[in-house]
């Protein structure tokens, strides 16, 4: 106990008075052990470090302007302290980019506007959920991980599931906050309790149960929730 104690108060001291973006990426990495690497990044423009509304990568028709991985790929993401801090130390504004799947969170998103109502929903129906991530066009509701084959014997069962819903399981990525996204920085709607553990996830079968149900459950027999 002494020993776990001591090792959070050295990280502690370790993250007093850095970056904000290296410092969630740490603790990401380190005290989640979620594997996470820089993301691609917003160009500059104007000469005086004002963020331009393009990826910093070479496509010019990016569709995820800044959101995503390119230099390293997304196979190069890692729970090593030492690497996330090389990264971030050269490109301390760097999104912080999870790879999801395997042993790291995956995430159920929806439309911005549709998830708002959709977690009001939700918290009617009592419906446990873990963090949510939200960027100014899409909220992801993190998931405990789970197998593609598992997701399509879920998907395969139902009737009907919103068809604006994006499933992030394994080899893909989320871009998780305080990244910068064009239109507005990522955020936390729901963030994990300050100073926990790896924060508790809920099955993506709950989750995507919840939605479905929360989406066909208008008295009309309409749709409560516009996806």
């Amino acid at each position: 106990m002494r020993e776990i104690l001591g090792r959070r108060r050295r990280l502690l001291f370790r993250r007093k008075g850095m970056p904000a973006p290296l410092e969630a990426a740490l603790t990401c990495a380190t005290a989640w052990q979620w594997p996470v690497l820089p993301g691609a990044g917003l160009k500059t423009s104007g000469g005086r470090g004002d963020r331009g509304r393009g990826c910093a990568c070479p496509d010019p028709e990016c569709a995820v302007p800044g959101a995503h991985p390119f230099d390293p790929g997304l196979l190069a993401a890692t729970t090593d302290e030492r690497m996330v801090r090389w990264w971030w130390a050269n490109r301390p504004t760097a999104p912080i980019v999870l790879a999801t799947g395997g042993t790291a969170p995956c995430a159920v998103s929806l439309p911005a506007a549709a998830a708002e109502r959709a977690l009001v929903a939700l918290e009617e129906m009592g419906m446990r959920l873990g963090p949510v991530v939200a960027t100014p066009t899409r909220w992801s509701l993190l998931v405990a991980p789970y197998t593609l084959e598992r997701l399509g014997e879920l998907l395969f069962a139902k009737d009907w599931v919103p068809s604006s819903l994006r499933f992030h399981g394994e080899g893909g990525y989320l871009v998780l906050p305080p990244s910068e996204a064009v239109g507005g920085q990522v955020r936390w709607e729901r963030a994990p309790l300050p100073g926990s553990a790896s924060p508790w996830l809920p099955d993506v079968e709950a989750v995507v149960d919840a939605l479905v149900e929360a989406s066909t459950s208008a008295p009309d027999g309409g749709s409560r929730l516009a996806y």
